[in-house]
């Protein structure tokens, strides 16, 4: 071999022994101080059920405690942003969705990160999305509810989210483009006051996470559950048909994850361990259990490959919605 490859083929073997053993170091000594889950709303809420199930069992897989950080605001992106300003050393993990990393830079200009910013470790958990209705709307399934919105296109029916450019706001106007009805809607600030309008009767229907709540208003009487809209009928809600069971949207499916997410230059060695402690973390019944009294689903088990795939198909699918719907930052 020529004298000068076998000194530049030496030099790269080292070089990349270097690499490979600082990794291994860096994973060893990560992390040296309490982690930050970082969860994008204010306490109390459901977001912030869901890391306080997981904090104690995270801390105690990656050998530090993890200390829940609270920061609402901007649609959930004051938090990804403060998270994008740390550095990105694997000791602020972002606890997002597709509303705040995905989301809200399609529909406030006042968001200045994009979703290549984060890289997604894993997803946690899955909530059940359903369609809910006022109580005396004339529709008990999904197709009774387009069937409804066919026969009065000159009084559209009333739909609410938690805003222009939330998740619930394209799923419906994906609806639309589905069925070709025309519907009306109507934004909210919150899950909250949406939910009590339906009861109240003052707006017709809208799609939202499945709660305890929701599921006591509707064996009260005071609203209908009509549908789910899971690829399949979740374990939390069996008797419940999907919107894909019926006829007007075949092959129509959504769910919101919950996911861990840290800023794209994190040192691959950091996130593979932090990878490894979520996947442990997910297999504790104690998680599992406390999850699905939130009426949340642990996440399955998915590779780190398989999660980078997932994320960028995510975004994608949300892209291409928003831009045929021609949503513009406001």
């Amino acid at each position: 071999m020529n004298p000068i490859l076998r000194r530049c083929g030496r030099t790269l073997g080292l070089f990349a022994a270097m690499l490979l053993s600082g990794g291994m170091a860096l994973a060893q000594t990560w992390p040296s101080k309490p982690v930050n889950l970082m969860v994008p709303y204010p306490a109390g809420g459901p977001s912030d059920a869901i890391a306080r199930i997981f904090a104690t069992p995270l801390g105690q897989a990656v050998g530090q405690q993890v200390l829940v950080e609270n920061l609402g605001g901007v649609s959930g992106a004051l938090a990804a942003q403060k998270v994008l300003a740390a550095p990105a050393d694997g000791q602020y993990v972002f606890q997002g969705s597709p509303n705040e990393v995905i989301l809200s830079p399609l529909a406030n200009a006042a968001v200045k990160l994009k979703s290549e910013d984060f890289r997604l470790v894993h997803p946690v958990a899955d909530a059940v999305m359903v369609f809910v209705t006022r109580k005396d709307l004339g529709a008990n399934t999904v197709d009774e509810l387009v069937a409804l919105a066919r026969k009065t296109p000159e009084r559209p029916l009333s739909y609410g989210s938690v805003g222009i450019g939330s998740l619930y706001h394209l799923i419906l106007e994906n609806v639309q483009q589905l069925t070709g009805i025309k519907l009306q809607h109507v934004p909210y600030k919150g899950n909250a006051p949406l939910l009590q309008d339906i009861a109240g009767g003052q707006v017709d229907f809208a799609v939202l996470v499945y709660s305890a709540g929701m599921g006591a208003l509707a064996e009260q009487g005071k609203l209908k559950v009509i549908g789910q809209l899971g690829a399949q009928r979740s374990e939390l809600l069996k008797n419940l048909p999907t919107v894909a069971e019926g006829q007007s949207l075949k092959n129509f499916a959504y769910k919101i994850w919950t996911g861990f997410l840290v800023p794209k230059n994190t040192p691959e060695a950091i996130v593979v361990r932090l990878h490894e402690a979520i996947g442990k973390t997910l297999q504790d019944p104690a998680v599992r259990a406390q999850l699905a009294a939130q009426t949340q689903l642990a996440a399955p088990a998915m590779s780190l490959a398989d999660a980078a795939k997932f994320y960028a198909a995510e975004t994608a699918r949300y892209r291409a919605i928003a831009a045929s719907i021609s949503l513009q930052p406001q």
